[in-house]
């Protein structure tokens, strides 16, 4: 196993740059998402990675190996599709045992271990002697998972490999990735633009966004501490609230959802922004602490729970209420933003340090 390290990779078509200098690391032994919008760079991000295309400028290397200039079939790499590739005449042992049955490192007692593992691994027991026509697409999938990871690469990637299959067979997946990953820790890269599905797997998620990777970090540390207004606004669901200064003078900047008004940042407040998460929004009956508003409009979600919009003077937020919360369109309350939860951004990016909440009526 190797560290990925990409320094200053840059892929451009018809001087449209796809990937721009993106340098990075992924760790030996770990599990990064690529995660971001469709268009964003992720897969032809892989496919350099994979060798299946070239970089315009910058370098891979798999440890100490420089890769850049080295074809697939000689990085040690496997790679799992979106759609499986699978040999059709070939039953699901025979599939999985094709990429080792050369492999003369190899003897067939090792061999016939490995093909056994991984079919214990990906569930693939019960059809063994199935042909691919035979199966769904989800454990056609699982098959191409299996196939891969029984060639024991250094790295493994994975291409949104349940994009294209139903809900029950996608938990499947996910479990069966899981189990593999508790027993080889082998260094994957796996692209999804399913936030979920990265919060779920990973080790480290890289958020794409335009061609550049704007922030790599664990997923609990993206979530709760996001760079950039586009890191609040795209994971979650629904993302983070924003919301411009209500007024600015007297080196104080203020904002219709808190009662209390700011010190300026030192630079002043063009194009300071308030964010903060809906879960993180208290609601409560109008006697309550926080600000007065008003529930413009009311949804029930997964769990019960609902979600709920509230006009706060001149602005309107997104407040998440527990199942059965007795608010409805029309209804008085108040509400309340905890400043520990909440983010300032200027001109899209967080600042470096929280501006500080002064008393009601501060001069």
């Amino acid at each position: 196993m190797a560290d990925i390290v990409l320094r200053g990779v840059s892929r451009v078509f018809n001087g449209i740059p796809a990937v721009d200098d993106i340098t990075m690391t992924f760790p030996e032994g770990s599990v990064t998402c690529l995660l971001g919008p469709s268009g964003c760079g992720k897969t032809t991000l892989m496919r350099m990675i994979a060798g299946l295309d070239t970089p315009s400028s910058g370098r891979i290397l798999f440890g100490d190996r420089d890769v850049t200039a080295l074809p697939a079939r000689k990085r040690n790499v496997a790679m799992v599709f979106q759609y499986p590739v699978m040999y059709r005449t070939l039953s699901v042992e025979q599939n999985i045992a094709l990429p080792i049955r050369r492999d003369r490192s190899l003897d067939d007692a090792t061999r016939r271990q490995r093909i056994e593992d991984v079919m214990d691994m990906m569930q693939l027991q019960d059809c063994r002697d199935a042909f691919m026509h035979e199966l769904d697409v989800g454990t056609r999938q699982r098959v191409a998972v299996a196939r891969s990871i029984a060639r024991s690469c250094e790295v493994v990637l994975f291409d949104e490999p349940t994009t294209n299959v139903e809900v029950n067979a996608k938990l499947q997946l996910i479990r069966a990735f899981k189990a593999f990953r508790s027993r080889l820790r082998q260094t994957v890269v796996y692209v999804t633009h399913d936030q979920t599905e990265a919060m779920t797997l990973a080790d480290r998620i890289a958020l794409m966004q335009d061609g550049r990777v704007t922030q790599c970090a664990a997923p609990r540390t993206l979530y709760d501490r996001p760079e950039s207004e586009f890191g609040g606004w795209f994971l979650g669901n629904p993302g983070m609230n924003f919301l411009d200064p209500a007024a600015s003078r007297d080196g104080t900047i203020s904002f219709d959802a808190v009662a209390a008004p700011f010190r300026a940042p030192p630079e002043g407040s063009d194009g300071v922004r308030l964010g903060i998460r809906p879960e993180r929004v208290g609601i409560g009956t109008p006697d309550g602490p926080g600000v007065p508003g008003r529930v413009m409009r009311r949804t029930i979600t997964i769990g019960g729970q609902y979600l709920l919009l509230v006009e706060v003077g001149g602005a309107t937020l997104r407040a998440r209420a527990a199942p059965g919360a007795p608010f409805r369109p029309g209804d008085d309350v108040s509400v309340l933003c905890p400043i520990d939860h909440m983010a300032f951004f200027r001109h899209g990016h967080r600042l470096p340090d929280q501006p500080e909440l002064l008393e009601r009526g501060h001069p």
